[in-house]
C-alpha cells in the first residue's frame, strides 16, 4: 500500500487497498511504524515463530517488537470499495443474466419461427403431394380407361369377326348336310329299285331327288384372322393412345417467315439445318436476322402442351420457347428477362439453363431427342430426355401470354457437316386393328 501521505488515484485505489501478503482487499487492516498496511491475520502469521526483532514484509525495515496499530480510516475505505465492488458485481451479474435471457428468448423465438416454417412447409408438401397423387391417379385412371375401352372394343370386334367366320362355315355346313340327306334318300330309293328289279317289279328308272351343287368351302381366312390378333397389340394400343393423351405430342412445323436466312427448311417444314450460304429472304419483323434461330408456326397461350425434337449428335443448339414480343432483329442473350426460356448445349457436352448468367447443368446422359412440356396456366416449362423421360431442367417461373416453340441450330463449324434439328411427329393409329 502507498504511504499515508500520498493520496491514491482512482485507478490505483483497489491496488493500494490490497494486502501484499494475501493479495486480497484488507481484512482488519493494521499499520506498521513504516506506514505499510497488512491484514492483521496476515502479518500475525508472517511474524509467528520469530524471536527477537521482526521485519516489514514490504520494505524489510526492522522492528524491535511485534507492534502494529489498527487503521480505521483504511478499514472504512476497504469496506466502501468492497461494497462498491459487490454492487458492481451484482449489476454485472444482473446485466449478464438479462442479456443471456434475452439472447435465449431471441434464439427460442428464431427456433419457434423455424419450427413454424418447417410445419408450414410440411403442410404445403403434404398438400402438394396430395394434389400430385390425385393428378397421378387421375392420369393413370384415364390411361386405364383408354386401355379398358380399347380392350372392350377389340374383344367386341374379335367376337364379331369370329361370328362372321363361323357363319360362313356354318352356311357351307348346312348346304353339305342338305346334300348328304338328298344323297342318302336317293341311295335308299336306288337300293329299293335294285330289289324290285330282281323280282321283276321295276318297270322304269326311279325318280331321284335333285342334287344341288355344293361349292367348295370358302376360305375362312383363319390365317389372316389369327395373324390380325397375334399382332403386337401392346404397341398398337400404345400408338392409338396418342389420340387420347392429354397433352398428346404436338405436331409442330417450322415457320419459314421466322427463319434466319442461313437456315434451310425441309419441304414438310419439320427439319431445319444451318448452311454456309444465305438464302434470299424478305425482311420483316418476324424474321431473325442477327442470330441463327427459328420459331414454329404454332403458338400457345393456355393449357398444357408437349412436343419432341431430335437434336442428334449436334455439338451445339438452343431449344425452348420464346415470347411473342421478342426483338428478332437484335443480338440478345437468351434468358427469361429477354423473353427466352431455353436449354442450351455448347462444345458437345456443356449443357446450361438459359439464365443470366448461364446455369451449368451436370447431366448424366447425352440426349439425342428432347421432350418439351409447357404448362401455360402454371407457368412451368420442363425439358426431358425423350428416350427415357428423365427430367433435365425445369423453369418454375415460366412465360406469360403467347409463346412460340423456339429452336437455334447455331452457326455450324465449317470443318464439320451441319447437324439438322428435326420436329418429331407421332401420327395416331385409327381405332381399328
Amino acid at each position: 500500500m502507498a504511504s499515508a501521505g500520498v493520496l491514491p488515484t482512482k485507478g490505483s485505489l483497489r491496488e493500494d487497498l490490497t494486502c501484499a501478503i494475501c493479495c486480497e482487499l484488507f481484512r482488519d487492516p493494521v499499520m506498521l511504524s513504516c506506514m505499510h498496511h497488512f491484514c492483521k491475520d496476515c502479518i500475525t502469521r508472517c511474524w509467528r515463530g520469530t524471536l527477537g526483532p521482526v521485519r516489514c514484509p514490504n520494505c524489510r525495515k526492522e522492528f524491535s517488537s511485534k507492534q502494529f496499530q489498527t487503521n480505521y480510516l483504511v478499514a472504512a475505505m476497504v469496506e466502501k470499495v468492497r461494497a462498491t465492488t459487490l454492487d458492481t458485481s451484482i449489476n454485472d451479474l444482473e446485466k449478464e443474466l438479462k442479456e443471456t435471457l434475452e439472447s435465449h428468448r431471441l434464439r427460442k423465438e428464431d427456433l419457434v419461427n423455424s419450427m413454424r416454417r418447417d410445419k408450414e412447409k410440411m403442410n404445403i408438401i403434404k398438400k402438394v403431394g396430395a394434389e400430385l397423387q390425385a393428378r397421378v391417379k387421375g392420369d393413370f385412371q384415364a390411361l386405364h380407361q383408354i386401355l379398358f375401352d380399347e380392350e372392350r372394343c377389340m374383344l367386341e370386334q374379335l367376337r364379331q369377326e369370329q361370328e362372321e367366320e363361323v357363319e360362313k362355315v356354318l352356311h357351307h355346313l348346312e348346304a353339305v348336310e342338305s346334300s348328304v340327306r338328298v344323297l342318302e334318300k336317293n341311295m335308299q330309293t336306288l337300293q329299293q329299285s335294285a330289289v324290285d328289279f330282281r323280282t321283276g317289279d321295276l318297270t322304269e328308272f326311279p325318280k331321284l331327288g335333285a342334287l344341288q351343287h355344293v361349292k367348295t368351302c370358302p376360305d375362312s381366312g383363319l390365317t389372316a384372322f389369327s395373324n390380325k390378333y397375334s399382332a403386337p397389340l401392346q404397341y398398337i394400343a400404345w400408338r392409338r393412345m396418342f389420340k387420347a393423351l392429354k397433352p398428346g405430342p404436338s405436331s409442330l412445323t417450322f415457320d419459314v417467315d421466322t427463319a434466319h436466312p442461313s437456315i434451310n427448311i425441309s419441304r414438310d417444314k419439320t427439319v431445319a439445318i444451318d448452311c454456309d450460304d444465305m438464302n434470299p429472304y424478305v425482311n420483316h419483323t418476324k424474321r431473325f436476322l442477327q442470330c441463327v434461330n427459328i420459331l414454329t408456326t404454332q403458338s400457345f397461350h393456355s393449357g398444357r402442351h408437349y412436343w419432341e425434337v431430335e437434336v442428334g449428335s449436334s455439338p451445339k443448339w438452343d431449344v425452348g420457347v420464346a415470347s411473342e414480343a421478342i426483338d428478332r432483329h437484335a443480338r440478345i442473350k437468351l434468358c427469361p428477362e429477354n423473353g427466352y426460356w431455353t436449354l442450351r448445349l455448347r462444345n458437345g457436352n456443356e449443357y446450361s439453363a438459359g439464365t443470366q448468367p448461364w446455369t451449368r447443368l451436370q447431366l448424366g446422359c447425352t440426349p439425342q431427342r428432347l421432350g418439351v412440356f409447357l404448362d401455360c396456366d402454371e407457368r412451368r416449362l420442363s425439358f426431358y430426355n425423350a428416350d427415357d423421360m428423365i427430367l433435365l431442367l425445369s423453369f418454375t417461373n415460366g412465360p406469360r401470354g403467347k409463346v412460340y416453340p423456339f429452336f437455334g441450330p447455331c452457326v455450324s463449324d465449317s470443318r464439320q457437316k451441319p447437324f439438322p434439328i428435326k420436329l418429331l411427329h407421332y401420327t395416331p393409329v385409327p381405332y381399328s386393328v
